[in-house]
C-alpha cells in the first residue's frame, strides 16, 4: 500500500449511518471487528464549517484507532480523494437494512 490510499467507510452505529475516511482499514484479529485508524477529515475552512463533520471531529477526536464489528459494516470503499465526513439517520424504507437480530438500542423488539 502506498501513503495514497483512502478509505471511505459506512457503518451502522446506534441506529445512525456513519461515513468516514481514513488511511488504514483492516481485519482486526479480534475475531469479527474491522479497525479504522488514521482517521481524514477535510481541511478546515474560516468562512464554511459543516456542523456534521464537526460533531465527528469532536467524537473522535483523539481516537487512534477504533474498531467495528463486521456485521455494523455498509461497506469500505477505496478512494481518490477524501468528502466530506458526515452521519445520517437510518430512515425507514432506506435501502440500508441491519444484519438480522441486531437492533438499534430503544428499537421495538416485538413487543
Amino acid at each position: 500500500m502506498n501513503d495514497t490510499t483512502r478509505y471511505r467507510v459506512t457503518f451502522v452505529n446506534q441506529g445512525k449511518v456513519y461515513e468516514m475516511f481514513a488511511r488504514e482499514v483492516y481485519q482486526d484479529s479480534l475475531y469479527g471487528f474491522v479497525t479504522i485508524e488514521d482517521l481524514l477529515f477535510g481541511e478546515r475552512s474560516k468562512l464554511v464549517v459543516d456542523p456534521g463533520e464537526e460533531r465527528l471531529r469532536h467524537e473522535f477526536e483523539g481516537v487512534e484507532r477504533f474498531h467495528i464489528p463486521l456485521h455494523a459494516v455498509i461497506r469500505i470503499d477505496e478512494v481518490a480523494e477524501i468528502g466530506i465526513a458526515r452521519i445520517r439517520d437510518l430512515a425507514p424504507g432506506n435501502n440500508v437494512t441491519m444484519f438480522p437480530g441486531v437492533l438499534p438500542p430503544g428499537a421495538d423488539r416485538g413487543k
